[in-house]
């Protein structure tokens, strides 16, 4: 595989991709919100304030239907960058990999069937508790309850997210569980130092290191839910955990309720491995011993400016891209490049 680099324990890296080569996979994308999102400059999901809320059923509906139903705009910039949900559906798509979504608080529900967790939608961590203490429970109980199923079904479980603002709670977490690093962004400008600031402003309000009560104060519904999803699924089935540094906060998490890192990896673009605004090496060497897949794609080489972006700083992952472009070539044998060209046709199909 020539196409995945390996970060981290690259033993454990290569087994993975031995266990899952040619092998069956099954597709979750988690959506949720936190309305973080809403601080002005801290996303760049939602070409307009109005339409964040809209970020997560845009991109399930995207995958599953080459357009929104929720919106009547494609998801895109104004300028032509597409959402990561993009890379996402050409992967699975080529791969016949089948998908289901999770619904975990968000604020709209998608257009399409789904699993809903009945969770609320996260608050503002710089102002109030981002969920309660039962809402938490709850999204690990269910969480746990889906991770059966899904991993009862295929050889690996990839499971992506979609949630806007989520890189300022991942790092409210990290912080939480006394993890100290930088997230990444979908900014070529990371607003680290807004980040920052949200997360002081919350850690505030943090009377114990109860890992619920973390949660509750400084995460988002999604976190929880993946870490009950992970408990589970691993036991019976690998898991590839398609995402960057928010990622890192749903291992913090799941380590503190037990989890020991069995059968798991991360899976990313390189593009969040190589932000050098980010460290999510560094944040994993201090969570636990779980391998980095980096799907090493080449976006850069596109003639379509709103692809070459991603190489350029701008979106760089999101709704599971790296981790399903990952399962592509581990089950069918493509390359980034070949991956490249069916992309390069989807985006015609959208403009």
């Amino acid at each position: 595989m020539q196409d995945i680099e390996i970060l981290g324990n690259e033993q454990k890296g290569l087994e993975f991709i031995k266990q899952t080569e040619q092998k069956k996979f099954i597709f979750s994308l988690v959506i949720s919100y936190t309305e973080t999102s809403e601080i002005p400059g801290i996303t760049m999901a939602g070409e307009h304030p109005d339409l964040i809320k809209f970020t997560g059923p845009a991109d399930a509906e995207f995958i599953h239907y080459g357009y929104c139903r929720s919106i009547p705009v494609i998801p895109m910039t104004p300028d032509g960058k597409p959402t990561p949900a993009l890379l996402t559906k050409t992967a699975l798509e080529a791969a016949s990999i089948p998908s289901v979504v999770v619904n975990a608080g968000s604020k709209v529900s998608p257009k399409l069937p789904f699993i809903d967790m009945n969770l609320d939608y996260g608050k503002n961590i710089g102002k109030e508790p981002a969920l309660s203490l039962d809402d938490v429970g709850k999204a690990v109980e269910y969480g746990r309850i889906i991770g059966r199923f899904l991993g009862a079904s295929t050889d690996c479980v990839i499971v992506g997210e979609s949630i806007p603002g989520g890189t300022t709670t991942a790092l409210g977490v990290l912080e939480g569980f006394g993890i100290t690093g930088s997230v990444s962004s979908s900014m070529p400008q990371n607003p680290i130092g807004l980040k920052i600031q949200t997360v002081k402003d919350a850690l505030k309000r943090l009377q114990s290191k109860d890992p619920f009560e973390i949660i509750s104060q400084l995460g988002d519904p999604m976190i929880p839910t993946v870490a009950g999803i992970l408990s589970t699924a691993s036991e019976i089935s690998r898991v590839l955990l398609a995402g960057g540094t928010q990622m890192a906060a749903v291992l913090a998490f799941a380590k503190s309720i037990g989890f020991e890192g069995k059968n798991t990896a991360i899976g990313t673009t390189s593009y969040v491995s190589e932000d050098t605004s980010a460290n999510l090496t560094d944040i994993m060497s201090q969570i636990m011993d779980v391998p980095i897949l980096v799907a090493k794609l080449k976006l850069a080489e596109s003639k379509i400016s709103g692809l070459s972006s991603y190489a350029e700083g701008f979106v760089k992952e999101g709704a599971g891209a790296g981790g399903a472009s990952i399962g592509c070539m581990l089950k069918t044998g493509i390359d980034a490049k070949g991956l490249l060209t069916l992309t390069e046709k989807e985006y015609s199909k959208i403009i």
